[in-house]
């Protein structure tokens, strides 16, 4: 797997005519999920707080599970590998109708989820998955027709995501409940992030600290990052399937412990000049917290399962989806690589919105004013994103001077 993905242009890129937007699939997904992480927390707010009671099927509870898995990261993934793909094959990117058309297969989930007590739970179902399933069949498409076979694990997880949802919609409109779908989504999701970021991270590292002449450069991927993976997907599974056994907690224990000797291996501490790179570490870093917090719960420990949960998705995966956004519209764009003033505090947002709502979890008698703080610096963060990147993306690429 190349490491190029979210760093420079794509070769054999088609000028379009139409707007910037539609030339490069980062572009409308990272504004959709910027903009949908904000919006849909603010919505879940209201609808916790009794303030708007929303037109949906789902639980209040499910329904924001369900739009920041399905929602928000399922965009950001579209994002990534969208622009990843077609650096790891050589083909062109999706662009244009296409690229509109899978624009507008996503928010019409987004409409369908949120009245589906109107349309009809199986209705908005059959609607929602649509997206996933095209996204799937579509990256699919160009790793086989570019022989790409070292990237079908991208083709895995998206698989994993779209039965996730299958299995959440499922359950949704049954009685086997949203649960077990949810922690699969999450499972699928940390899992690429520690298959791609256990590439990107170490790489960039690598190429910035050389570029510094310093010395103590991360190690290379190798034998121990593919154990530790085998680990991490076994706890992963094992949480997925019963999250308070024995078993778990020993599988999460070991996945931990392996994904912290893997982080020590990346030379983070080397990079704190750069928030583009050390956002990276300790994004990575919410993986072991956060498995280390699910074996504490399976061995019962007296820790709310919640506390992990968002450990690894208010942690882990929403600080990576920004620290990876934020660097491939950069770099796509013809920007410098490098975070400036803002860029930075949308890191410190995103940070403080995981620490609360983890903390909110281990401190029932604070839970509410830890979950407000958690909440407005996670809109902050994602409303700072669309502020800071938003022009960004909606603009042609900058001319570099030569």
């Amino acid at each position: 797997m190349t490491t190029a993905s979210t760093a420079g242009p794509v070769p054999r890129l088609r000028t379009t005519a139409g707007p910037a937007l539609l030339s490069y699939g980062f572009r409308p997904f990272f504004l959709l999920a910027g903009s949908w992480a904000a919006i849909a927390l603010l919505l879940w707010i209201a609808d916790f707080l009794g303030f708007v009671l929303l037109p949906t099927a789902f639980d209040p509870v499910s329904w924001h599970s369900h739009e920041m898995l399905f929602g928000f990261a399922a965009a950001a993934v579209a994002g990534f590998v969208l622009t990843a793909v077609p650096n790891w094959t050589g083909r062109l990117p999706l662009q244009g109708g296409p690229l509109l058309f899978l624009v507008g297969l996503w928010l019409a989930g987004r409409v369908a989820v949120i009245t589906s007590a109107a349309i009809g739970g199986w209705t908005a179902a059959v609607v929602d998955v649509a997206f996933l399933a095209v996204l799937l069949a579509a990256v699919a498409r160009e790793i086989v027709a570019g022989r790409n076979w070292r990237n079908l694990p991208i083709v895995a997880a998206l698989a994993a995501l779209c039965g996730a949802n299958m299995a959440f919609h499922i359950g949704a409109l049954t009685s086997h409940g949203t649960t077990a779908a949810a922690r699969f989504a999450i499972a699928a999701l940390i899992v690429l992030i520690c298959l791609i970021g256990g590439r990107i991270i170490p790489s960039f590292t690598r190429n910035w600290l050389t570029k510094q002449r310093k010395s103590r450069l991360p190690a290379s991927f190798n034998g121990f990052d593919k154990i530790a993976l085998a680990v991490t997907l076994a706890a992963m599974a094992c949480w997925t399937y019963e999250p308070q056994s024995s078993l778990t907690g020993v599988a999460a224990a070991g996945a931990a412990a392996c994904n912290l000797a893997r982080l020590a291996r990346w030379a983070g501490e080397r990079t704190t000049p750069e928030p583009l790179l050390w956002i990276l570490h300790v994004a990575f870093l919410w993986v072991p917290v956060g498995l280390a917090l699910l074996a504490i719960t399976a061995f019962g420990g007296g820790i709310a399962p919640s506390a992990g949960l968002h450990a690894l998705t208010a942690g882990a995966i929403a600080s990576m989806i920004l620290a990876v956004m934020t660097r491939a519209t950069l770099g796509h764009t013809g920007h410098e690589l490098h975070a400036g003033l803002g860029t930075t505090v949308i890191y410190l947002l995103v940070l403080v919105a995981g620490i609360s709502r983890v903390w909110a979890s281990l401190e029932p008698q604070l839970f509410t004013p830890l979950l407000m703080t958690s909440a407005i610096a996670w809109v902050a963060a994602f409303g700072a994103f669309l502020g800071v990147f938003g022009p960004m993306l909606v603009r042609p690429r900058v001319r570099q001077a030569s």
